[in-house]
């Protein structure tokens, strides 16, 4: 079985935020199930490349026009300086098809800003970079009630994080769609989180639990 993690991308995108866990769904290599696959794909407004803030090159794999909800198995909305500008609109027609279907829509950094500000937020659970900001920058938000104060937040298919934690994003992703077993994500979670080298132990022992 193939699912579809769809990352989106446009110029000045943060590059690292999605890294973690767009190199588990592709690699799949501490996947319980070895018979499911995720396929990273980029999906943007066109096809035209795209630069990120840290100066990478990317060429969209396929526009919004052609995303398609019935193999979509989650859509990452990545930080970045530009996700007040008006041409992001399309997205988010993406993102309630998504959740409408129980699609995962996870965001991070500026991308929790944008669904705030399009009322996304309001009713469900969530973190962002700040709360106060939040409510300054975002006439429609009405979810204060909702805000977490933790790096990252889960309601549902929605999952939430501030920009400084691309790991707990990652972690919450990768819990939320039941691809690793409960062992092998304890484990490398520590690991990226602590560098510690009992835990890179751990995971291989927990994968050799998942294999045989």
């Amino acid at each position: 079985m193939k699912k579809i993690a769809y990352l989106y991308v446009f110029d000045t995108l943060a590059d690292w935020e999605p890294a973690y866990v767009t190199a588990e769904l592709q690699s799949g290599q501490c996947f319980k199930d070895k018979t499911l696959q995720y396929e990273v794909q980029t999906v943007s407004l066109t096809t035209n490349p795209i630069r990120t803030m840290g100066g990478l090159r990317i060429l969209p794999d396929l526009t919004l026009s052609e995303f398609n909800i019935h193999d979509a198995g989650l859509l990452i909305l990545p930080g970045g300086f530009a996700w007040t500008e008006p041409f992001h609109a399309p997205v988010f027609d993406k993102v309630t098809a998504c959740l409408n279907a129980h699609v995962p829509v996870a965001a991070i950094c500026g991308a929790t800003v944008a669904l705030a500000a399009n009322g996304f937020l309001n009713d469900r659970k969530h973190t962002s970079n700040d709360l106060g900001y939040l409510k300054a920058t975002c006439p429609n938000y009405k979810g204060e009630a909702l805000y977490q104060q933790t790096p990252a937040a889960i309601d549902g298919d929605l999952i939430t994080a501030a920009g400084v934690a691309p790991l707990e994003f990652s972690y919450e992703i990768l819990k939320r769609l039941d691809v690793f077993s409960p062992e092998t994500l304890d484990a490398w979670y520590k690991l990226y989180k602590t560098q510690n080298a009992e835990y890179f132990f751990a995971l291989m022992n927990s994968l050799s639990k998942t294999q045989s």
